[in-house]
C-alpha cells in the first residue's frame, strides 16, 4: 500500500498564476489595438493633407487658365467659386479662401471665402486689380486629429498674356 504522503505531486500552473497570464497578454493585447488606433488615425490625417494639397493645386490651375478679365471680374470669380475645387469628400469639409489682388502694389484685395456648405461670400473687393499682373492666394483650412486647426496655401503670380 502507498502512503499519499509519498506520492508525487502532478505538475501544473495555479490559479493566480494563469490569471496573471490572462492580464498579461489582455494588457499587450490591448496595447496592440490602441497603437493600430492612433495609426489609423494617423493614416487619415495624412490623407486629408493630401487632398488639401490637392485642392489647392486644382483650384489654382482654375483660376490660372481662366482669360484675365475673368479672373478680375468678382462676379466670375464668385460664381466660379460656387462648385468645389474637385470632387473629393475633403473639399465638403474644408474652408476654401481665394485672394486676388494687384502685383507688385496692391490696391486692395478681393477675397472670397467657400465653406463646407458650398456657400460663396465676398469678403472684399479690391479698388483696381489692375490690368497686367495679379497674384492669387489660394488657401484651405480644415480640422483634424482632436479638432486641430490645418490648411495648406499657395500663391502665384498670373499675367495677362496671350494663351497659346
Amino acid at each position: 500500500m502507498k502512503n499519499p504522503s509519498s506520492a508525487k505531486r502532478e505538475q501544473g500552473m495555479t490559479l493566480p498564476e494563469t490569471l496573471m497570464a490572462v492580464l498579461l497578454l489582455a494588457t499587450f493585447c490591448g496595447s496592440i489595438f490602441e497603437l493600430n488606433a492612433v495609426c489609423l488615425q494617423y493614416i487619415d490625417a495624412s490623407k486629408e493633407s493630401v487632398a488639401a494639397l490637392q485642392s489647392v493645386h486644382d483650384r489654382c490651375e482654375v483660376l490660372r487658365n481662366l482669360a484675365f478679365p475673368d479672373l478680375t471680374t468678382t462676379n466670375y470669380v464668385q460664381s466660379l467659386l460656387a462648385t468645389p475645387a474637385n470632387g473629393s469628400d475633403f473639399c465638403k469639409k474644408a474652408t476654401e479662401v481665394v485672394k486676388i489682388s494687384a502685383y507688385p502694389t496692391a490696391n486692395g484685395v478681393t477675397q472670397f471665402t467657400r465653406t463646407p456648405d458650398g456657400a460663396v461670400t465676398n469678403d472684399s473687393t479690391a479698388t483696381d486689380l489692375g490690368s497686367s499682373l495679379v497674384q492669387v492666394d489660394v488657401s484651405t483650412a480644415w480640422n483634424m486629429l482632436g479638432g486641430r486647426a490645418r490648411s495648406e496655401q499657395t500663391t502665384t503670380i498670373i499675367s495677362n498674356g496671350t494663351k497659346k
